[in-house]
């Protein structure tokens, strides 16, 4: 069977939703220390791991998240892998963009959210939302790798749909063109 054009117009349009979405978060964000605040915490230190709950807040240079619980282990070398447990666990982030002095900020949304600072990518689990300018991605699942830019949604982590009929939905605003001199 081959693709119609509307076919072939939606995977255009969601090529162009995950680039726009995929840019790269600020730089200077992974030598920032990490700052957590909440209602309590646990640690142990020979698992390498703390917990922190009840309105937690953490943020780590432009990166802010809020949720109910974050639960981050840290690897030999210090590296940290972040879980983050809400209804729903909020992130905001600012990325680098070329030719941007101000940059863009990224917000996203899941019912859990995995960022793994020695591979730079962040997973959004249940509900996920990610907005960037006015485009915005839907799904039960979201990948960003900030190392290659790459972006993925789907209904569900693997190839099978989290509900009956469930789909990634994309809302790409029109970019205005340059004004010519």
């Amino acid at each position: 069977m081959r693709p119609n054009n509307a076919t072939i117009a939606s995977l255009a349009a969601a090529i162009l939703t995950l680039a726009a979405l995929s840019a790269l978060a600020e730089k200077a964000d992974k030598d920032k220390p990490t700052n957590i605040e909440a209602n309590r915490m646990s640690s142990d230190d020979a698992k390498r791991m703390s917990i922190f709950e009840g309105s937690v807040v953490l943020t780590k240079g432009t990166v802010v998240v809020r949720a109910e619980r974050i639960v981050v282990h840290r690897d030999a070398e210090g590296f940290q892998l972040t879980t983050a447990y809400g209804k729903p666990v909020r992130f905001r982030q600012k990325g680098d963009r070329k030719g941007d002095k101000e940059g863009i900020w990224t917000e996203g949304e899941a019912l859990r959210i995995e960022i793994d600072d020695r591979n730079e990518r962040i997973e959004l689990f249940e509900r996920a939302r990610v907005t960037r300018d006015q485009d915005a991605v839907n799904g039960e699942y979201i990948f960003l790798d900030q190392r290659t830019e790459f972006f993925s949604v789907s209904a569900a982590k693997g190839t099978a749909p989290a509900a009956p009929g469930g789909r990634v939905k994309a809302v790409i605003q029109p970019k205005s063109k340059p004004e010519s001199k």
